[in-house]
């Protein structure tokens, strides 16, 4: 019976919350742009397999609109609105996608010899300041003969002298851990786990992460909520989907929590361990296995701060991160 009541609640609950984004939409002028929970909300939609009809009817947003948002967010990860120059686009939306294709298919030395190609691939005539912009927009950076280069393909120089971060001493020190807010969760399809956010870790983006505990935390209290995010972990494709961090929870056989950063803390805090100093890895190595190491000594204490080996976790001059009722537990 409770579980009926439960299931009824989170359905009126997610009800209100589409019929909410629904009336601000219907609100909006022409020129408005949507916010970023809304963009937020139409990539979980999409995530979840519903098509641009299914989430336009939904959200009550011209198909346009969520056409444009998920190309942006399949062409960069962003959901983010960028801010705007007030000047229109010089190339229509094809002539956009040959200038893509071209960036990541050929292998250019220079911006003008990747102008020169596009200039043959679509017959648009364009100077380079314009290919520059409208690439820099499309979210793609550094030199154009990198561009078709997998991410972190190129190799990095070391300096004279200086020693490799992954022969250090493996201790915390070396997980990227930052305060983030969950802008929207959705739980996938066909499963009764799986949530799948999208989280603002103080990037130009926000991060696409997939966590196991739709049996531990209602709908309703992931939406907006402040969390603890290990940034550093290689991404993994989950159901398709790259997952690109994981929330920090504290854990016991019976449950689990979502550690609660403290008052105050914005997006992007680092969260630092007193008597750990360092930075942190560009990306764990998993064939180091840092995270395999540190996890057994990650626990909450007698009063259910985040500690590791008995040092908190801490955003310096804000407070300790917190789970809300696991004491000596676990975290992971």
């Amino acid at each position: 019976m409770e579980k009926v009541v439960e299931e009824e609640e989170w359905k009126r609950t997610r009800t209100s919350s589409s019929s909410s984004l629904q009336t601000a939409t219907a609100r909006m002028g022409r020129g408005v742009e949507l916010s970023d929970f809304q963009r937020g909300t139409v990539v979980g939609c999409h995530l979840c397999k519903k098509s641009n009809r299914e989430i336009s009817a939904l959200l009550n947003l011209p198909a346009s609109t969520i056409s444009s948002v998920i190309l942006k967010w399949k062409r960069g990860g962003i959901t983010t609105a960028l801010p705007r120059s007030g000047r229109p686009h010089k190339l229509k939306e094809q002539d956009r996608q040959v200038l893509e294709r071209v960036a990541m298919e050929k292998c250019l030395p220079s911006i003008e010899a990747l102008t020169a190609e596009f200039h043959t691939a679509s017959g648009a005539n364009v100077s380079t300041t314009t290919i520059r912009r409208e690439l820099h927009e499309m979210g793609f950076r550094g030199r154009v003969s990198s561009y078709s280069k997998p991410e972190g393909g190129q190799k990095v120089a070391k300096k004279p002298g200086s020693p490799d971060q992954e022969d250090e001493k493996v201790d915390v020190s070396r997980l990227d851990l930052r305060v983030g807010r969950i802008i929207t969760a959705v739980q996938l399809l066909d499963t009764d786990s799986l949530y799948v956010e999208q989280i603002d870790v103080g990037e130009a983006s926000p991060r696409t992460v997939i966590s196991e505990l739709a049996k531990h935390v209602s709908w309703a209290q992931m939406q907006d909520r402040m969390v603890v995010v290990l940034c550093n972990l290689k991404p993994v494709k989950t159901r398709g989907m790259m997952n690109q961090a994981v929330i920090m929870c504290a854990s016991s056989p019976e449950k689990m929590e979502i550690l609660d950063p403290p008052s105050g803390a914005e997006p992007g805090d680092r969260i630092t361990i007193q008597g750990f100093p360092g930075e942190p890895d560009r990306e764990l190595n998993p064939k180091k296995r840092v995270w395999e190491e540190v996890q057994p000594d990650l626990r909450t204490d007698s009063r259910c701060v985040a500690t590791y080996k008995g040092a908190a976790f801490e955003v310096v001059g804000k407070g300790m991160c917190k789970s809300q009722t696991l004491s000596d537990c676990e975290i992971k």
